[in-house]
């Protein structure tokens, strides 16, 4: 693979990006906090800001040497603490600590063995409760699984709740052994914790989480909802007597999307507040008894609105073409406590990320680290175009200049998901994800990214589009706005391409199987075989929802979806990438599609790449796979 020197160049800067994460709002408005690295390291260190001072943003001194993880500050009742944790002082183990609002003062207060995360705090600020898997590793299932070898499935590893007494140093955990604690919150009279949990394994069991209320003195849990699809972010009203959550049709625990759902305490008077609205709620925040603050996807973008429950009105209070939430994976968004203050880590297609805060939509920039950067590649238009009497829509990236009377290739990213939304976004995330769409812009390739149905963004309709229909209805969608594109924009309809990553790994896998259009493939963490993927993968909980009931039950549902079915019709060179302790698509799902198209005879190439998992962690895997990716392209498709 010989790069040019402007593709590795811009490799390199966007590698430089800082990145803002986990945001976290004071209570009062005053103060933001946030963990900030770059897009090409994992050193990531936690920076406090005042909203209304003009002192640049102040590093948390956890005075030891050497680089740290931080992850997860939260801010005490008081606004005068912030808790987080870090691996300061320890190679890989996460503690907790605490430090004043200016960042001084650090404590640290645990001696912790094992994964630990989402710290937050009593109402009365005397206690500080966290997730906790003891002596064992965790992050769910986007993480590398662990070498599996003996007797399998002896040991489950529950994440519990612990609680941590600050005045007496004292931690217990006082959720059940037996349940795996996935989303919680305190109740106001700090008695109870309203929470999403399900039997272990963890990993596997968020698809049939119930809504639990734990009773924090005696330890005991009470199921008070379960649902018929997954449940995300359960918060309790001001007054105690109820509880929200987000209900829908989700394929990753992380990325929630669906209707936001209120029931008493006492698990009476279920109603779905949104129902028929054409958007996703994302992330919710109780403001008073009778009014929530949510954020959704809607289209290829994001809003923010108010919901009064007196009736389910919702007022959009701002809306944008941007990618906002909070909680779950990559939160970017953070409210005070009062709802007129909000913070958050905003970036586009065209701009780089920076931290912005103040009263909703009317936010000011309080950081400018990115400063120096600037896009290789055009400014991103919001194609729409229909398709079996549904809208859709997607993004269309161009290069960075088009020139007249000249036809350009095109790529067609597909999202993973398939329960996602494709949203705009500075090309350079944690794992350099998506730094291939940059890459290829900036190399004169037109980038598609669809919305197609099953995605996020127009209801749960709209999302549940492809249920029992994996491959067919959204590959239509997606063609259709190949056509759409080439109809309106200078695309050679000859030098096609098609790529995507675990949902979009399989839909580039199936694509190949279905169509010829495409000149060039790269199936990233793909799936070629629902019916042994079913056996060998660590989520099989999250199939029953799609297809309908297990592979033993109704084999012909998954067989109809598969690739390999259709594996003779494939023409297209595709590129097979994949982790090597992938839980999510294993390596074994890339391995029999390669195998199958090195013995028909197609081009191809499979890279294990090894120690990473679904999602890629070592910065010099992530840049060997786009290498990679854009290397296959400009082989088959210039």
């Amino acid at each position: 693979m010989l790069l040019t020197a402007q593709t590795v160049q811009l490799t390199e800067q966007l590698g430089k990006t800082v990145l803002y994460g986990d945001i976290a709002l004071s209570p009062d408005g005053a103060h933001v906090a946030w963990v900030q690295s770059t897009a090409a390291t994992t050193s990531r260190q936690t920076y406090t800001r005042g909203i209304s001072e003009n002192a640049p943003a102040a590093i948390v001194n956890i005075e030891t040497p050497g680089e740290r993880i931080d992850s997860d500050p939260a801010w005490s009742p008081d606004s005068k603490m912030l808790a987080v944790f870090s691996t300061a002082g320890e190679k890989d183990q996460a503690q907790l600590w605490t430090v004043n609002a200016d960042g001084s003062n650090p404590q640290r207060h645990t001696h912790l063995k094992g994964y630990a995360a989402r710290p937050r705090w009593s109402h009365n600020g005397k206690q500080i409760a966290f997730l906790y898997i003891e002596d064992a590793g965790g992050g769910g299932p986007l993480m590398a699984a662990p070498a599996t070898t003996g007797v399998i499935d002896t040991a489950i590893h529950n994440q519990r709740i612990a609680v941590l007494d600050i005045a007496a140093g004292q931690l217990r955990q006082v959720s059940p052994p037996n349940l795996h604690i996935y989303d919680y919150d305190w109740s106001p009279d700090d008695q109870t914790f309203i929470t999403t949990a399900a039997p272990g394994p963890g990993d596997n069991n968020w698809w049939i989480a119930q809504i639990y209320t734990i009773d924090i003195a005696k330890g005991n849990a009470t199921s008070i909802y379960k649902p018929s699809l997954q449940v995300a972010i359960p918060r309790w009203s001001p007054d105690g007597k109820s509880v929200a959550f987000i209900e829908g049709l989700m394929s990753d625990e992380g990325f929630h999307g669906g209707d936001l759902i209120t029931i008493s305490a006492t698990g009476h008077d279920v109603l779905n507040r949104t129902l028929g609205h054409k958007g996703s709620v994302s992330s919710l925040f109780w403001q008073m008894p009778d009014r929530i603050l949510l954020t959704e996807a809607v289209g290829g973008g994001s809003a923010i609105s108010e919901l009064a429950l007196s009736n389910n009105a919702l007022r959009t209070i701002w809306k944008g073409a941007e990618g906002i939430h909070a909680f779950g994976n990559f939160p970017n968004f953070a409210v005070s406590k009062d709802g007129k203050v909000a913070a958050a880590a905003r970036s586009s297609f065209e701009t780089p990320p920076e931290i912005w805060a103040g009263p909703i939509g009317e936010w000011r920039p309080l950081t400018s680290n990115n400063s120096a950067q600037s896009p290789a590649w055009g400014r991103a238009l919001n194609l729409e175009w229909t398709n079996e009497k549904l809208s859709i829509q997607g993004w269309l990236l161009p290069p960075k200049q088009v020139e007249p009377g000249q036809r350009y290739p095109m790529i067609v990213v597909i999202h993973g998901g398939p329960s996602s939304v494709v949203t705009p976004d500075w090309p350079a995330t944690f794992g350099m994800s998506r730094a291939a769409i940059a890459v290829l812009a900036s190399r004169g390739y037109y980038v598609l990214m669809p919305n197609p149905r099953g995605s996020y963004g127009q209801g749960e309709e709209f999302t549940r589009a492809n249920v029992k229909d994996f491959g067919a209805g959204d590959l239509r969608d997606i063609l259709a706005g190949v056509d759409a594109a080439i109809a309106h924009y200078p695309i050679d309809s000859a030098r096609l391409g098609v790529t995507g990553w675990s949902y979009g790994g399989y839909m580039t896998m199936w694509t190949v199987t279905q169509t010829n259009r495409f000149r060039g493939a790269v199936a990233g963490a793909g799936i070629a075989n629902w019916q042994s993927y079913y056996g060998q993968n660590l989520i099989d909980q999250w199939m029953i929802p799609f297809f309908g009931s297990s592979v033993y039950d109704d084999p012909a549902v998954y067989e109809k979806s598969s690739p390999i079915h259709y594996i003779k019709n494939v023409k297209t060179p595709t590129l097979i990438i994949v982790g090597e302790r992938d839980a999510e698509c294993p390596a074994p799902q890339s391995y029999e599609f390669w195998h199958a198209l090195r013995t028909l005879g197609v081009p191809t190439q499979l890279v294990i790449y090894p120690g990473e998992g679904h999602l890629f962690i070592k910065p010099g895997n992530q840049v060997d796979r786009l290498d990679r990716t854009v290397a296959w392209f400009d082989e088959y498709l210039k």
